[in-house]
């Protein structure tokens, strides 16, 4: 027999950006506590509105599993005396483990008798297991910001208002913290009156949706949808779509109705983005467009409730939006009168930090990494010009009155007011385009002048946070410097940019050395940067689906060129699906083996006496040119085809000569050419790490 469980959480409003991560662990939490408890269901799926986090599970066995288990105890020759009689350690096996010397055993194992007992646990009714378990999901679940309300004894995003657990028809009682548990919910905070008794958990959806409420928020973003959709289409128009704005929204409203409102046609002559801004970001608003792209001077808001008074609704959302829309357009207008240059010297008066300076030390900081960089690559004059300039300008629109009220908008504002005084065209979008990626995955800058405008930026705030010991610790990045690198790494990657690392980090501290803000040792910060970058590298390999043990194999060699390193493991990757690889990886595992026993490298080939270590010593010597050759010229499949050449010999060496013999001299000899060979071979990966799955 089953029955279906709802477990509903009633609080204060959940922030929207914490709800999906919570429903997931939720989910996860709920779903390891009830099998580890052996209680079985059919299916298993949480659920959230703003008021609310809901777990449901369909068809719950109305009881625990049994649990037969097998204990395993002394030997029988320790559990037994000569005469057969049960020693103390046989009794107090038994004792410990509840077992009864009749359930006692023998059995073999490896040669030796063991005694075994076998320890049965009947299964307790679910209901009764229930009221323990419930509670202990309920405080189990973390939050990024937790807090605690009155004399509760656990933390939880908001305070929680009442417990539903209701099991087919039955409350699982249990009391937490005096906290309400009953089979009475709440509904819609302003379209329902007075608490909802839920009589049977199969009812819980119907119900709820009587009283305003769609608590499955996939439904609740299809409604949204398919609402927001039909009214753009009706005005001919379409959706400007935005997920993150979507998922927000989801979160906000437990009976969700879109409606239309309008916004009057001059504010349209704004840049577009000031438009947007706005309304998504502080009204929650989806803009519409026409089918050429260009803005309508309409929006589509959602309200949580229905369509009663829904033109009392529309009026006030076009208040509020007309409001910011006038501010956006006085600070425009104001903005333009001033120029960028002027704008850049008030900069001197922003602090960036407080022992690396102004956001004015910055720029000029920017502008030798841009500089640095701009030589490294070998762009043309013109470009250097605009890059130089771009940099100057970069955080000017920080300090411009549109950038202080809608702070999203920096760098796009830097563009428009850009375009306003004539600036090049490369130059306005480099400004914008050196803020990009704005958020993990987003879009990376499209020009090399603005990509190298933002790795110039970043890698100043990531060596100037170095500098003075601002690292990241555990979750502790103030100045997300994680994200700061990994984006650094995906432009390179993206734009294929060959950069020394070591030497772009050099150059970005320098500044911070000069005015002496560096603590401890320059060559330590240099190393400590370059194994930040290194993990980061790691973690965007990995998310790009490449194996650990090749991503390893090439990092374990040093970290010189970010993009060097990607596309070596790109084709390390392709060789090692290949089944010719084995060989040559479980050939170098021999060398790799014993060349850590060599003490250095010098070898005399005059000391060469078996043909195998002649025949190893030429193929050396042909391969190492070959690969040499390939590797400078990056050309790392024709230099793994070199490597491939070294099989043959390096068996019939091992397989015809004995290294560790007794002649030290001519031990260490063949140890010094085996180091040779690793040597050549770890400047490309050190193959020992890669796994082999015969």
């Amino acid at each position: 027999m089953s029955r279906d469980l709802i477990f509903e959480i009633g609080t204060e409003e959940i922030p929207a950006k914490f709800m999906n991560r919570t429903l997931e662990q939720l989910r996860e939490i709920a779903n390891k506590v009830f099998l580890e408890n052996r209680i079985n269901f059919e299916s298993l799926n949480t659920y959230g509105t703003p008021r609310r986090l809901v777990i449901y599970v369909k068809a719950m066995c109305e009881k625990q599993e049994d649990l037969e288990t097998v204990l395993k105890g002394p030997s029988k020759k320790a559990a037994y005396d000569d005469s057969n009689n049960p020693t103390k350690a046989l009794l107090g096996f038994a004792k410990g483990n509840g077992l009864d010397l009749k359930d006692i055993y023998i059995k073999e194992l490896s040669g030796t008798e063991y005694v075994y007992g076998k320890k049965y646990v009947l299964g307790m009714a679910t209901k009764e297991v229930l009221a323990t378990l419930l509670p202990e999901i309920l405080t189990s679940i973390s939050f990024p910001k937790s807090m605690k309300w009155g004399n509760k004894t656990f933390k939880f995003v908001r305070p929680v208002r009442w417990l539903m657990p209701i099991f087919g028809e039955e409350l699982i009682e249990f009391d937490k913290d005096k906290i309400p548990c009953s089979k009475f919910t709440r509904g819609h905070r302003v379209l329902s009156e007075g608490n909802i008794e839920i009589n049977r958990a199969e009812d819980y959806f119907d119900r709820l949706r009587q009283e305003y409420v769609i608590v499955d928020q996939d439904e609740r973003r299809e409604i949204i949808k398919r609402q927001c959709e039909k009214i753009a289409k009706e005005i001919n128009g379409a959706l400007i779509e935005d997920e993150e704005l979507l998922e927000e929204i989801l979160y906000l409203v437990e009976y969700p109705t879109a409606l239309i409102g309008s916004f009057e046609e001059e504010f349209l002559k704004l840049p577009k983005e000031a438009i947007i801004t706005p309304m998504k970001e502080h009204q929650r608003y989806f803009p519409v467009e026409n089918k050429e792209g260009n803005l309508l001077n309409k929006f589509i808001a959602v309200r949580n409730g229905d369509d009663r008074y829904i033109d009392t609704v529309r009026q006030g959302n076009e208040k509020v939006l007309r409001a910011r829309l006038a501010d956006a357009k006085f600070f425009y207008e104001e903005d333009k009168k001033t120029s960028l240059d002027t704008f850049v010297e008030k900069l001197k008066n922003v602090v960036f930090q407080e022992t690396l300076g102004t956001i004015y030390d910055k720029t000029k900081n920017i502008m030798g990494n841009a500089a640095y960089l701009a030589e490294v690559l070998d762009l043309d004059k013109n470009s250097k010009i605009q890059l130089d300039r771009a940099a100057y300008l970069a955080k000017a629109d920080l300090v411009t009155n549109m950038v202080k009220e809608f702070d999203e908008l920096q760098g796009i504002m830097g563009r428009e007011y850009a375009f306003v005084q004539g600036e090049a065209i490369e130059v306005a979008n480099a400004i914008k385009e050196h803020y990009m990626p704005r958020n993990a995955g987003g879009e990376l800058p499209a020009s090399i002048i603005g990509s190298v405008l933002s790795i110039s930026d970043r890698i100043d705030t990531i060596s100037g946070c170095f500098s003075i010991g601002i690292q990241p610790t555990g979750s502790q990045d103030p100045y997300a410097l994680r994200r700061q690198a990994i984006s650094i790494i995906n432009i390179i990657i993206d734009k294929e940019l060959h950069i020394n690392l070591r030497n772009l980090i050099k150059n970005a501290i320098a500044p911070f050395y000069n005015i002496g803000v560096v603590k401890g040792g320059l060559s330590k910060i240099i190393d400590d940067i370059n194994e930040f970058f290194k993990q980061r590298l790691k973690n965007v390999l990995l998310d790009r689906n490449y194996d650990y043990d090749v991503i390893d194999s090439i990092l374990k060699v040093g970290l010189t060129d970010i993009y060097d390193a990607f596309i070596r493991v790109k084709e390390l990757s392709k060789w090692k699906s290949q089944e010719e690889f084995l060989s040559i990886a479980l050939s170098f595992n021999r060398v790799s083996n014993l060349a850590s026993k060599a003490e250095d490298s010098s070898f005399n080939a005059e000391l060469m006496a078996d043909d195998s270590e002649k025949v190893l010593f030429e193929s050396y010597n042909d391969v190492s040119k070959m690969f040499g050759e390939a590797m400078d010229a990056k050309d790392y499949n024709n230099a793994l085809k070199a490597l491939m050449l070294m099989k043959t010999p390096i068996d019939n060496f091992f397989d015809n000569t004995m290294v560790m013999v007794d002649d030290e001299e001519i031990r260490k000899n063949r140890l010094a050419m085996l180091k040779t060979i690793e040597n050549m071979m770890t400047r490309f990966a050190d193959l020992s790490l890669i796994v082999v799955n015969k």
